[in-house]
């Protein structure tokens, strides 16, 4: 899974913030790794230079193989907030959608199950 962190003009991520970010992407999304090719992380600033309340923004898309991609956003007042709440979104909705084909009706198939010997 490559990760990919994008930011606009008016947003300053540093090598710290940018290597925690990733870290934390890499950690929250890691048992969706093997699905997902690629996840973008774009930071942008709603409202440019002027300060104010919730005006950072974090957009997530994951790309998983084979399928479409999947965005999410979130605002808040800073950068960190804003990648940790559209992240928890996204890991919401990826277990919605991969928890659904790995655990249909809430377990496997009898068909998986081994066969006794014996049976008439």
């Amino acid at each position: 899974m490559q990760i990919l962190l994008n930011t606009d003009k008016h947003v300053h991520v540093d090598n710290a913030m940018r290597e925690q970010i990733e870290a934390e992407v890499a950690s929250v999304l890691a048992r969706f790794s093997e699905r997902l090719t690629r996840v973008e992380i774009h930071v942008s600033d709603e409202n440019a230079a002027k300060s104010g309340g919730t005006d950072k923004r974090c957009l997530l898309e994951a790309r998983p193989a084979g399928q479409p991609s999947v965005t999410v956003t979130h605002d808040a007042a800073s950068v960190d907030e804003a990648c940790t709440g559209a992240l928890h979104k996204l890991a919401t909705l990826l277990e919605s959608k991969y928890g659904r084909w790995d655990n249909r009706k809430g377990g496997q198939s009898i068909r998986h199950l081994p066969v006794a010997e014996g049976l008439n």
